[in-house]
């Protein structure tokens, strides 16, 4: 017994140590050149763009990213599994005849053959002279050899000409198929983009319409936005979509820029298996009027209710879910992260905030979350990223001592585990500036976590009847008597999307108790007495038959033994 004890104790002292050290070092570092990513957004008149996803779209099991380019090429870069990656946009099929402004990504296997497609919104074409919008969003289907078409008008999607910001992908009728929201800005507009202020949009009728692209068994998409209930304008900025009200469906999140002017945010939840949305935004007190840029999604507080950040201009609501049919709760004062000015080197500017991610950087169960910041451009001044740690229930600001405060124009950012060390590293998109008023421009930028000090565990989803890569289904882990969710993210942040791989931190816990897979649409599957360190797939049970359905086969089977029984005495 002396023995244990004095083992456990050795351990506990050695884990401590352990942490401090590492915590003493940077704790992110910048590997962005040695890693061989050379990207920056090239933005077309300012402000718009750009996105970033990941995908391990050649199946190796090494997390590849796409990233868009504005005005310039489109990068993909291919995960060489060393610390690396190569650009091999060139030879991937993603360089289509037309020259597109791109602004964000996303990706999910769309026609259900086991290889990630790609999706990619666009605001106009590169030459073109007439007002925007005037280009239709792309999708590429990957063709499983490490290459990509163009499969826009196959899909039927060449004929919707938008000007599209952020996309999300999930499965709202739960067909099998994801389907995709698309958030869009304007319906046309024919004047400059930097020349955006409030008194331009005041009494606007340029706000547009979003678009609900439902899959057709993978082979085409169709708009059913007006089918399906929606019938609001406004300056989209895309959003989430996630299961709010734990339903086993997903509901949609709406982000609306100049909300306090035009239309606010929006909550609509999905009516399943009616084919319908029901804006209640209003009585949730989720009809934000802000700038809403992006969002970030995650159970803070492991209530087991999913918790909503959102990025805007000045303060970032946080927004609490208090449990079902409950207001949401903004907690962003309770928590310390209500920031309205800021002040670099002297200068008080307003935060501008874009892409936001909530994650367990540092393995000690709780979520950290980061924020990219940038200016509008062409208006430039420097704005460092926020690093916002949990500690005693309040967030503190460590962006500076975690190496994270970045004063480039931050816009989308994503998070995963790029050198398969089990613990999540941070991209962050930067847009070249317009106008002077950065010393240095910091690119996009790559940030290899070395903060990580305790266990973990990651949990890929593998569908079978349900979304291939589980996007929409929901990962629940308890460990120590914690109850840890994550949401497998189909399009977050802004205009991004983060791994599809679920990821836990688990402290000093050599294994968690249990593993649970709520697929979407309601099945659960437990696994119990999992050990840490390690990456698993669960595979979804094929889908059973219906009890319902059971008696009938029963019913049917009885009534025609009793025909064969009677027909065989009349004969």
């Amino acid at each position: 017994m002396p023995k244990t004890f004095l083992s456990a104790g050795v351990y506990a002292a050695f884990f401590l140590f352990i942490g401090n050290l590492s915590l003493a070092q940077t704790a992110f570092v910048d590997v962005t050149k040695e890693a061989g990513i050379d990207h920056i957004f090239k933005v077309y008149e300012g402000t718009f763009g750009g996105g970033v996803v990941v995908f391990d779209y050649n199946n190796d099991g090494w997390e590849d990213i796409f990233i868009t380019g504005g005005m310039e090429d489109d990068h993909l870069y291919l995960n060489n599994g060393d610390g690396t990656f190569k650009n091999v946009y060139d030879t991937s099929g993603l360089r289509t005849k037309e020259k597109y402004i791109t602004q964000g990504a996303i990706s999910a296997d769309v026609n259900r053959d086991g290889c990630r497609d790609l999706f990619v919104t666009t605001i106009r074409l590169k030459d073109s002279k007439e007002p925007v919008p005037r280009a239709a969003n792309i999708l590429y289907i990957n063709n499983c050899d490490g290459t990509f078409r163009d499969a826009t008008e196959e899909y039927g999607l060449d004929r919707y000409l938008t000007f599209s910001t952020g996309a999300v992908f999930g499965d709202i009728n739960q067909d099998g198929y994801p389907d995709i929201f698309v958030g869009n800005y304007f319906k046309m507009f024919d004047g400059k983009l930097h020349i955006m202020n409030d008194a331009i949009i005041v009494g606007s009728n340029q706000m547009a319409e979003g678009l609900l692209f439902i899959n057709k068994n993978g082979k085409s998409f169709e708009d059913r936005y007006h089918d399906y209930g929606l019938d609001f304008k406004g300056f989209g900025f895309g959003g989430v979509l996630s299961d709010f009200d734990n339903d086993g469906d997903l509901d949609i999140i709406v982000n609306h820029d100049f909300g306090y002017k035009s239309t606010p945010n929006k909550l609509l939840q999905n009516l399943y298996p009616k084919k319908e949305f029901l804006e209640i935004g209003d009585s949730l007190d989720m009809d934000l009027p802000i700038n809403g840029m992006g969002v970030a999604v995650g159970d803070y507080n492991k209530d087991g209710n999913l918790d909503y950040y959102f990025t805007n201009i000045r303060a970032n609501p946080l927004m609490v879910s208090q449990g079902s049919g409950l207001p949401f709760v903004n907690k962003n004062e309770e928590l310390g992260i209500k920031i309205n000015m800021i002040r670099e080197k002297g200068r008080p500017s307003l935060p501008i905030s874009w892409g936001a991610n909530f994650a367990d950087f540092d393995h000690d169960t709780d979520l950290e979350l980061f924020v990219a910041n940038g200016a509008l451009n062409p208006e430039v001044f420097p704005i460092p990223n926020y690093y916002f740690d949990l500690e005693n229930g309040k967030y503190i600001n460590k962006a500076n001592e975690k190496g994270l405060a970045d004063v480039g124009i931050g816009r989308g950012s994503v998070v995963f585990d790029f050198d398969n060390d089990g613990d999540l590293d941070l991209l962050v998109v930067n847009q070249f500036p317009v106008n002077d008023g950065l010393h240095e421009i910091p690119s996009t930028t790559l940030y290899r976590n070395d903060s990580s000090y305790g266990n973990w565990l990651k949990v890929a989803l593998q569908g079978t009847h349900t979304d291939l890569n589980g996007i929409g289904s929901r990962v629940e882990v308890t460990v120590d008597g914690q109850r840890l969710i994550r949401e497998i993210d189909g399009g977050s942040s802004h205009l991004s999307q983060n791994s599809v791989i679920a990821h836990f931190g688990l402290g000093s816990a050599t294994s968690v108790d249990t593993v649970k897979v709520k697929w979407l649409g309601g099945d659960e599957q437990v696994l119990l007495d999992v050990a840490a360190n390690q990456q698993i797939t669960v595979a979804e049970n094929p889908k059973s038959t219906s009890p319902f359905w059971i008696g009938i086969f029963i019913l049917i089977g009885i009534v025609a033994g009793a025909f064969v029984v009677y027909f065989r005495r009349r004969v």
